[in-house]
């Protein structure tokens, strides 16, 4: 099976800073590749470069088996690979549906079609299996863990065949982080590649079908979940030496 996306190599330097080195690792269609590290992991690199917001310096990115260099977002969104990030790009004062088709809105003539923005946006969110009350309803009204389905549901509406997560249950509190995983799941099963971006690796394991780990910029490797369990996930990614050198410090002092 040809890779939906796949990186062979590639690096990233800012001036005199190595960002990225060496770092492989495939997406495939049904599949969710999740990518952990600490900070400065080199984690917001590799989605810039996938995202098309920079370009690499070394190694190759492929799509569907053939080498790119995206030379923007929109021509990473028009070759299908779009970019749920952080801050969602959401207007909190908007309505649902307006931020829905943000940029996209359906026309009747030269008039906004309400009516079909709505219905589409209902409907849309519904096979995601997203319930919202009212799409009238300010997206500002709404918990973090249904902003982040909303931009999953409206990334899937508009045609992406990969889906980048940057850090999507990072403010989430146990409840919003397992909806926000859910519908993950739910977008891995209607075929999609998606790329998760984490620091938490029991919020990965559990969607996760591959991991690539990351350490200041370079990868220290890519496992199946059959390779790979989350505790042995969790001793690489914080690094092994270092927690058995805390808990035999922690050992040693006196409550």
């Amino acid at each position: 099976m040809t890779p939906l996306i796949e990186v062979r190599g590639v690096g990233k330097t800012y001036g005199s800073v190595i960002a990225l080195r060496g770092v492989s690792a495939v997406v495939n269609a049904g599949e969710v590749t999740c990518v952990l590290g600490d900070n400065g992991a080199g984690k917001s690199t590799l989605i810039k470069v996938l995202a098309g917001v920079h370009r690499h310096d070394e190694g190759e990115l492929l799509v569907d088996g053939r080498p790119v260099r995206f030379s923007s977002p929109r021509d990473a969104l028009d070759r299908g690979v779009a970019t749920v990030h952080q801050d969602l790009a959401v207007v909190p004062l908007m309505s649902v549906w307006r931020n829905f088709f943000l940029g996209s809105e359906p026309r009747r003539g030269p008039f906004l079609d309400r009516g079909k923005a709505r219905e589409v946006t209902r409907r849309a969110l519904a096979d995601m299996g997203i319930d919202l009350r009212d799409v009238e309803q300010p997206v500002g009204t709404l918990s973090g863990g249904e902003r982040q389905c909303v931009a999953i549901a409206r990334a899937v509406h508009f045609g992406a065949r990969v889906l980048i997560l940057d850090e999507p249950t990072a403010a989430l509190g146990v409840k919003q982080a397992g909806l926000v995983l859910r519908h993950v799941a739910r977008a891995r099963d209607r075929g999609l590649g998606v790329v998760l971006i984490t620091h938490n690796p029991h919020h990965a394991y559990p969607v996760g079908d591959r991991f690539l780990l990351l350490k200041r910029g370079r990868a220290l490797g890519c496992h199946d979940k059959s390779e790979i369990g989350v505790e042995e996930l969790t001793r690489q990614m914080a690094g092994g030496a270092e927690l058995a050198e805390l808990a035999h410090e922690l050992r040693g002092v006196d409550p």
